[in-house]
């Protein structure tokens, strides 16, 4: 990292995988914007990138942010303002202090852990001046429970290193689903560490939910009730039919739609759209989005389940592990270039499904099927994906280019191999950026 960027690195800063992200778009861009949701890290991800900050949960700070938000922008470059969002009018007056100084690289970075409430006091969208990053809790190969072996980024260039090795059993994979990738829980014994999850799903109730003028007990209703459709598209209509009781038809779709955008807007959950390989072809594949949430440990809390009870319910721990692996999936993406990467899940009206197909602003793309094991079950997930390429690219006139790889992404394995069809098995463990 440039010695510029090391004043405010905190002590035992942990490496993340958008660090060089961050790096890239402070040279491209006057400030840099970091999203996502709370607890993930950001604050110390831009504190390692920055020489001077102010947040604003310091009250004295807010204050004078609402005041006159130019006060909180003045420092070393890049200058940090966590938490911008608690003070709206800070998006104005950065983008204006970035054109004030002609565009400057590297100027501002903010992080944020919700949309800001109040977006009438943003009048101008940043584009040209301010780049976002997303983050997200910790990868495996980030928080240490990964031993790597497999890049990511090289699958998308036919770069594919079979013999990886990283055992792991389904009881390791029980436990990260139920520990997830806080930062702050990785010195953590399980004993503590397992009560996390349920107190971030209770402070977000009990202080964001409030403050947005919203019902806690709606909140912690449709997390529960997508909680309990892991892995599922399912329609506002079940949605509020698991969140009514005792036979109550539940919330209104009007309820429903707003309290999902919520959740979105504080990034607990992601919604996982359909994908078609002809986004512009008249017979596109229409289907719901999925909506995954942004760490398998909260639908894990939610459903109130722990390590040793998924051994015993495969399938709850299957959706969670699904879970995990969109996390890992989003994070290693979120580090390569292009604004319009995007994973997406496909399901025909035949009902052909693939878990993930990763798509990037190029072109190429691939596809990942997620399995709890690599036994000799998925011998039909692999069919299935041969399947898939066969059906998206076996029209000449569609002119839809082959996938650049097709892999099962499986809990519990000891090894990375080509299978003799060409899918590639990848223990989750054994990925990496």
């Amino acid at each position: 990292m440039p010695e510029n960027t090391r004043n405010l690195r905190p002590d035992g800063y942990r490496a993340r995988v958008v660090d060089a992200r961050v790096e890239k778009m402070l040279q491209a861009f006057g400030g840099v914007e970091i999203t996502g949701p709370k607890w993930c890290g950001k604050t110390w991800t831009a504190l390692a990138h920055s020489r001077s900050a102010d947040t604003l949960m310091d009250p004295a700070t807010l204050a004078a942010a609402r005041t006159d938000p130019a006060l909180v922008l003045e420092g070393g470059e890049p200058h940090l303002v966590d938490e911008w969002q608690e003070a709206p009018q800070i998006w104005d007056a950065s983008r204006n202090r970035i054109d004030a100084n002609a565009n400057r690289r590297g100027q501002l970075i903010l992080t944020g852990s919700s949309a800001p409430k109040d977006t009438g006091a943003i009048r101008h969208s940043g584009t040209g001046r301010i780049a976002r990053v997303r983050m997200r809790p910790m990868a495996l190969s980030e928080s240490g429970d990964s031993g790597g072996g497999v890049s990511f980024s090289r699958l998308f260039d036919g770069g594919f290193e079979a013999g990886a090795r990283c055992p792991t059993s389904i009881a390791d994979i029980a436990r990260w689903c139920c520990r997830g990738g806080w930062p702050s829980l990785i010195a953590l014994d399980d004993e503590f560490a397992l009560e996390t999850p349920a107190e971030y799903i209770r402070n977000v109730n009990e202080v964001n939910v409030l403050r947005l003028g919203k019902s806690q007990a709606t909140s912690l209703a449709l997390m529960r009730a997508l909680a309990f459709n892991l892995g599922q598209a399912p329609t506002h209509r079940t949605l509020a039919s698991d969140m009514g009781e005792d036979g109550d038809p539940g919330p209104a779709r009007q309820t429903v739609t707003s309290y999902l955008e919520m959740l979105e807007d504080l990034y607990i959950i992601e919604p996982l759209p359909g994908w078609s390989p002809q986004p512009r072809g008249k017979n596109r594949i229409r289907v719901k989005p999925k909506r995954y949430f942004v760490d398998p440990s909260l639908p894990a809390a939610l459903i109130g389940t722990d390590p040793v009870a998924l051994l015993r319910d495969t399938q709850t721990l299957g959706g969670l592990f699904g879970t995990l692996c969109f996390r890992d999936l989003s994070v290693y993406l979120s580090a390569m270039p292009g604004a319009a990467n995007r994973i997406h899940y496909y399901r025909d009206e035949k009902g052909l499904e693939v878990d993930f197909v990763v798509e990037l602003s190029d072109g190429r793309w691939g596809a990942f099927e997620a399995k709890l094991s690599d036994a000799k079950a998925d011998d039909a997930a692999a069919d299935k994906l041969v399947a898939f390429r066969q059906k998206t690219t076996r029209n000449p006139l569609a002119q839809t280019r082959p996938p650049e790889f097709l892999a099962l992404l499986v809990g519990k394995g000891d090894i990375a191999y080509r299978r003799s069809d060409g899918v590639l098995v990848i223990p989750v463990a054994a990925l990496e950026a």
